[in-house]
């Protein structure tokens, strides 16, 4: 990818869009962020705050029409997209301050997590041109899919809380009761038909919070990286979950891996897919489609270099991992049993009562 950086004698404007429901923390730190670290002798700073649904997009859509330099998403991969999907083919490039509960897009970008960092990427200046993907013409960035991660997605957008514990909890909830569909697949023209736990189809490398669903994906390869997990028993997660989050997810027996320009997806019935996370409704029949070179978006000048993570690292993560996959579970099943008792506390109150008015003898 080659880096590109203007030299304009004006000040360059960028617009902060700043999503207040997203992530799990307030955007104070963001604020202060933007106020101590913007260059203000080069970049004319705006910051405008989303109202509803879909107001980040034509916040975006605006400013871009204004030809400004930058829409900065101040939120989760939701608000990214949505600028992000007003921003392709234009001059206008996307940057980002990661605020959500998964920041996929972000950290296959490498930006850093914290504001600070973000902000001073910003005022360097430096820009991609990567691609992005279209679920049946709607865009996405990161990943889209069908099955389970789309399933679980519905689920997650429904729980009322944010952040990877809640995400955790409605995977562990619902993976064991979820039944593998068989799905027809044209990659390319190539025909062929699996069952499969879940399908994803990557632009980016990850889910979000460094979960690697397509860990070869680029985002300027023009093709799209297709994940094919097969069904599977309980004796295979953790290996597959242990995979997930080393990079190495595409070694297991269990998946299938393929890249192509265009999929075809027929499933047996219409139902859930989600793009970029976000859950939608559609039909038995999905296209997936990439287009190249088709959005511009600030990244760090050179791309930090990453220690090798060692063996008892990796161990050391994936105990922590499982230790809150046990602390979600336990506290799952404290939840139902005291919904269990209360209910039925309350039957017995109610049974005493009809007893003792049957006997003459009202409950006080």
């Amino acid at each position: 990818m080659e880096h590109t950086q203007e030299n304009r004698p004006e000040a360059r404007q960028v617009t902060f869009v700043v999503n207040p429901k997203s992530g799990t923390h307030g955007k104070a730190p963001v604020l202060n962020a933007i106020d101590a670290c913007m260059d203000k002798d080069r970049y004319g700073v705006e910051i405008v705050y989303t109202q509803y649904a879909g107001h980040a997009a034509h916040i975006a859509a605006r400013k871009a029409g204004e030809g400004a330099y930058a829409v900065v998403a101040v939120g989760g991969d939701g608000t990214v997209n949505e600028i992000a999907r007003s921003l392709v083919h234009t001059h206008t490039a996307l940057g980002i301050v990661p605020c959500g509960s998964g920041n996929g897009l972000a950290r296959h970008l490498q930006i850093p997590m914290d504001p600070q960092g973000a902000i001073e990427l910003l005022n360097e200046g430096w820009a991609d041109t990567i691609d992005y993907g279209l679920l049946n013409g709607t865009p996405f960035f990161c990943t889209c899919g069908v099955g389970f991660d789309a399933f679980v997605s519905q689920k997650f957008a429904q729980a009322g809380r944010r952040g990877p514990l809640t995400y955790l909890e409605q995977t562990l909830r619902e993976s064991l009761s979820y039944r593998p569909e068989t799905y027809e697949l044209d990659m390319d023209g190539s025909t062929a038909h699996y069952k499969a736990f879940l399908i994803a189809c990557g632009n980016a490398s990850q889910y979000g919070n460094n979960a690697y669903i397509a860990p070869q994906a680029t985002l300027d390869d023009g093709l799209l990286d297709v994940t094919i997990v097969e069904p599977f028993t309980m004796l295979d997660v953790p290996a597959l979950a242990f995979q997930l989050f080393t990079k190495t997810i595409d070694q297991n027996s269990r998946i299938k891996t393929f890249r192509c320009r265009t999929l075809h997806i027929r499933r047996p019935q219409p139902g859930v897919v989600h793009c970029d996370g976000d859950p939608l409704m559609m039909g038995r029949d999905i296209n997936v489609d990439i287009v190249q070179h088709a959005l511009r978006v600030i990244v760090p000048k050179e791309a930090p270099q990453h220690p090798p993570v060692s063996v008892l690292q990796r161990a050391q993560d994936y105990i922590g991992a499982l230790r809150q996959a046990n602390e979600a579970l336990v506290a799952d099943i404290a939840l139902r049993n005291k919904r269990i008792l209360d209910k039925g506390k309350k039957q017995f109150k109610l049974l005493t009562g009809r007893k003792e008015e049957e006997d003459g003898h009202p409950q006080p």
